[in-house]
Order: structure tokens, then sequence, then C-alpha cells
């Protein structure tokens, strides 16, 4: 699998932060026809827990079924998207690569959305029902679109890609590039 260089999360929760892959976001939402803003926002709103493989395998030991990698992807989720993109790679692989995982995820937001119907309930945004669809699964986000209440998680969910759009933003503000260095 041809691995881009995109650093691994640190071991420290605190010290991670999705504004380190903005480059990285950047570049697979363009290819994947998706917002850099909305992959960026999924990704601070998968942040809550720490990232860096040895804990993610860890976690797994613990329980199988758990999601990996910086934008926290099910097996099921990933095989899906594996089959439809012809990825490379394994479900395992994401918790090794973050670019691998960003760019599963917004292939993921990508389906997610061709899976939309073009009329919605009026109290979400497209992109607040795809970042749904990411969270609760492809079924829910078409219910949610007709008007069905979501439940305390995925409500809890919206609230967080709410606040956190600002933070993505800010993530972005250089269209994902390295700020220049500031001389004397």
């Amino acid at each position: 699998m041809d691995r881009e260089d995109a650093r691994k999360p640190p071991l420290r929760p605190g010290e991670y932060t999705p504004a380190d892959y903005a480059e990285v976001v950047v570049r697979h939402a363009r290819e994947a026809g998706v917002s850099p803003l909305l992959v960026m926002t999924v990704l601070h709103n998968e942040a809550y827990k720490p990232h860096h493989p040895l804990l993610e395998r860890l976690w797994q030991w613990w329980k199988p079924g758990a999601s990996f990698g910086v934008a926290n992807m099910h097996r099921a989720t990933f095989e899906q998207v594996r089959r439809t993109h012809g990825l490379p790679g394994r479900w395992q692989d994401l918790r090794d690569d973050p670019a691998f995982a960003i760019r599963a995820a917004a292939l993921h937001l990508k389906d997610l959305d061709r899976s939309l119907p073009p009329r919605h309930v009026r109290r979400y945004t497209r992109e607040e029902l795809l970042a749904l669809g990411y969270n609760t699964g492809e079924r829910n986000m078409r219910a949610f679109a007709r008007g069905v209440p979501p439940g305390p998680m995925a409500r809890s969910y919206l609230r967080r890609f709410r606040t956190n759009r600002r933070l993505a933003a800010e993530s972005l503000a250089d269209d994902g590039r390295p700020s220049p260095p500031v001389t004397g």
C-alpha cells in the first residue's frame, strides 16, 4: 500500500489535534468531491479519544469491534468503502496511517451524499445530515432527512458538529498549507 507522509497522532490525548492533517484533509476531500470543511469537522468530532496506533491496538484487544483511525471508522463501513472504491489495504491500516483513514472517511462521506435525497427537512443542513450519517449510518441519516428525530447520542454528535465547525474552519484557514515561518 502506498502510504502518504502524515505523522501518527501523539500518545498523549491532549496533544492531538485534527488541524495537523489539514493539508491531507483538503487533498482527499477534493479528490472525493466533498467539502474539506465537512471532513475536518467530522475529524474534530471524532477526536474525543486518543488515536495513537498503540492505544488503538490495546482498545481492539479489549473491544474487538472498535472503530479505528483519526476518523473512527468501523470495520463494516470500511469494507463497504473499500469495495466501492477499490481501496488497497485493510481496516487495521486505518490506525497506522492517518492519511489513509482520512481518505476512507472522505470517500464514505461522498457515498453518504449520493444516498441522501435532494430534498430533506429544513431543520438540518445537508452537511449536518451527512455528519449524522457518518455517526449513525446511512439508514438513520435517511430517516432524519424525512423528519424522524434523532436519539440522544445523535443529538449530542450534532451539537458537537455545530460547535466544531468553527474549529474546523480555523484548521483550514490556509487551505491546508503550512503557515509561512515568522521572521524578525
